[in-house]
């Protein structure tokens, strides 16, 4: 009786620290089947807007994570198996590409949109669809946006009912305001404060009390001039500055110039048209 119970405390010990024979075909998870990986298609575009290619990618990751518990199990064939699935998981998303569920060209549209209401430039833009795998032609027609759209060339819209909104430069130059504003620069900028030397300063002559050995216009420069020259230095290079925030985001310089000159009232009506048109 008591051997019999040491056994028994033994074999739950080795159960639980993982020690003893190697794990059999029984503790291999089963790999995912078609319907599994079409069930979780549908559950990820429940959930989400992608592409034919991102949605190829989820399905990808849902199989190299079992290969990888297969293989830890040892699961000798683990790869193979992947590799096949590899292929389902591409019929899949043409499937779904095949019944609506998916479109490059509405997702690409929709999500140039959004990106420029939140200041991407349009080389932003073109780089995240790519990334995405949205093809060169579609990423052309998505930064066209509503030109392309007027033509009918982006899926489920109707050219007859159309009303044209900003072109392709003028969302660019939108975009650029949106940044503009999330930095302060430009038109957004705070209004600079008064120069305390401005502030002091009265009619008397500069020169007052000076003699004419003593007036030295290197050294003893007249106030308002001296805060001048410091004034237009400071707004040069505050402008510097935001040019070169805008063209590290990827606007050209005549879009960031064009952006940057406007009043404060141009740049919001601007942004009432992206508004309107959004």
């Amino acid at each position: 009786m008591t051997r019999a119970r040491s056994l028994g405390r033994e074999a739950r010990r080795k159960a639980v620290s993982g020690e003893g024979e190697p794990a059999g075909a029984a503790a291999v998870p089963p790999a995912p089947d078609r319907a599994a990986l079409r069930e979780a298609a549908l559950a990820h575009l429940a959930r989400f807007g992608t592409t034919r290619h991102g949605l190829e990618q989820v399905l990808l990751r849902r199989v190299a994570r079992w290969r990888a518990r297969a293989q830890a199990a040892g699961l000798e064939s683990a790869a193979e198996q992947a590799q096949q699935l590899a292929a389902v998981c591409a019929e899949i998303a043409q499937d779904m590409v095949c019944l609506g569920a998916v479109d490059d060209a509405a997702f690409a549209h929709a999500r140039a949109r959004r990106l420029v209401r939140t200041g991407r430039s349009s080389r932003a833009i073109e780089a995240h669809l790519a990334a995405r795998g949205v093809a060169a032609p579609i990423r052309e027609q998505a930064m066209r946006g509503d030109e392309a759209t007027a033509q009918g060339q982006v899926p489920g819209t109707d050219a007859a009912n159309f009303t044209r909104g900003l072109s392709a430069a003028e969302r660019e130059v939108c975009a650029a305001l949106v940044l503009a504003r999330k930095r302060r620069l430009g038109p957004f900028a705070p209004p600079a404060s008064q120069n305390p030397v401005d502030e002091e300063m009265d009619d008397t002559d500069p020169s007052e009390g000076w003699s004419a050995g003593d007036w030295d216009e290197d050294t003893q420069a007249d106030p308002r001039r001296r805060a001048g020259r410091l004034g237009r230095r400071g707004q040069a290079g505050g402008a510097s500055r935001a040019l070169g925030v805008l063209a590290r985001a990827g606007f050209a310089r005549d879009t960031a110039a064009r952006a940057l000159d406007m009043t404060r009232e141009e740049a919001d009506e601007w942004l009432e048209r992206l508004k309107a048109e959004s």
